[in-house]
């Protein structure tokens, strides 16, 4: 295998268990199993590759890829998906809220991404910024308006650091820069996958609220949040690729 091309059309069967051609053209990725056992049951689908790196499941012209966590795998995910060249890419993730105005259960939607996590230096100079396509993240607006519910847009902040709650420097800094959100992948969906000419999307669901002692994640607390927000969290990030689909809208405004 000489060229990128053929190691990402073998390297996306392998690590996800499912043949490039089962692949829907526009995607939703995520850090955890239960969206994409949840999108399987609601479509009736099975989810394939259980035993591999990656699960995911496919129906009406959509997967749902769980490519777990970390800007090391998501730079993967959107390599591999290179192979079957999509529509679009739309991320629904979790994050921690960095301002008071916050709550458990919001949605952020951002502009932009600050690329703290070094990850997508691999792929262009840090001065690059790290974008969304901005018809997706259109299309995400709508749907959530449709759904009555309101949302949050900013920039978010993406660090390979998993454990940094007690560090107040680094909190320090988070407040100086005004990002709105914390995570560990949106900056580097957004850049490799404008470097892959996939255009991306990015619905983030604050999860914890990091920057004080009694809002840092828990086993209890991120149950609570999955138990109240990741339904419709994942049904609007359905929905507004559905919304792509079904008026025949192009995310591809931009000549990558």
């Amino acid at each position: 295998m000489k060229t990128k091309e053929d190691i990402v059309s073998n390297w996306l069967p392998r690590y996800t268990g499912e043949s490039l051609k089962n692949f829907g053209k526009y995607i939703l990725l995520t850090n955890f199993s239960n969206y994409v056992d949840m999108f399987a049951a609601w479509h009736k689908v099975k989810v394939a590759g259980k035993d591999k790196p990656f699960q995911c499941a496919t129906a009406d012209n959509i997967t749902i890829i769980n490519f777990g966590m970390g800007s090391p795998g998501a730079a993967t995910v959107m390599d591999l998906l290179h192979a079957i060249d999509p529509e679009a890419a739309l991320f629904l993730g979790k994050c921690g809220g960095l301002k008071k105005r916050n709550k458990i259960g919001d949605l952020i939607l951002p502009i932009a991404a600050i690329r703290g996590e070094g990850t997508s230096n691999d792929y262009f100079p840090p001065e690059v910024p790290a974008m969304p396509a901005f018809a997706l993240q259109k299309a995400i607006s709508t749907t959530i308006r449709d759904y009555k519910v309101d949302y949050w847009t900013g920039t978010v902040y993406t660090t390979n650091r998993r454990v940094w709650e007690h560090d107040d420097a680094f909190k320090t800094y988070l407040q100086k820069i005004r990002a709105y959100a914390i995570d560990m992948e949106t900056a580097t969906i957004f850049t490799v996958g404008f470097y892959n000419k996939i255009p991306t999307g990015a619905l983030l669901l604050v999860s914890d609220q990091p920057m004080i002692p009694e809002g840092v994640k828990t086993e209890k607390s991120d149950n609570s949040v999955t138990a109240q927000f990741v339904e419709k969290h994942l049904k609007i990030g359905i929905d507004s690729l559905k919304q792509l689909i079904n008026n025949g809208l192009t995310v591809r405004h931009l000549r990558f």
